[in-house]
């Protein structure tokens, strides 16, 4: 019962959870283009798993727009319809350890790989390095 009250729940609100995300979006920051590209290469090492309603996770993607980083966007709430598509939520419970949104995996340059849960850790860990 429990189950299905929240199933419900979710799909109510679902809508307003995605305006708010691309309503509530904000303006990028402009860097000047060699900075900016600079910032691209980091964020190539980057990867956000979310939900696409976790309020959580439009948080950390509203600070990315701000900061105006091309992070890759890893769906895990849905599997694969296709034999061809990466299994991300697999991916996160694997390399991280649960399925918990939003995580960023953080790759440094000697092929390291952390994976970072909460959100104000992420949020305080992309301003830091990109602010």
């Amino acid at each position: 019962m429990t189950r299905f009250f929240f199933r419900m729940l979710r799909l109510v609100l679902k809508p307003f959870m995605l305006v708010w995300a691309k309503v509530g979006t904000p303006s990028g920051m402009v860097r000047p283009a060699k900075d900016q590209s600079n910032v691209d290469l980091e964020c190539s090492k980057l990867a956000l798993y979310h939900f696409s309603t976790c309020p959580f996770c439009i948080k950390v993607r509203h600070e990315m727009a701000r900061l105006s980083l091309p992070i890759e966007l890893r769906d895990a709430q849905h599997e694969p319809k296709h034999g061809r598509e990466l299994n991300h939520r697999a991916d996160l419970l694997q390399g991280g350890g649960k399925i918990q949104t939003p995580c960023l995996r953080i790759e440094d340059s000697q092929g390291n790989v952390q994976w970072m849960y909460e959100s104000s850790n992420i949020i305080k860990y992309l301003q830091q390095r990109f602010s």
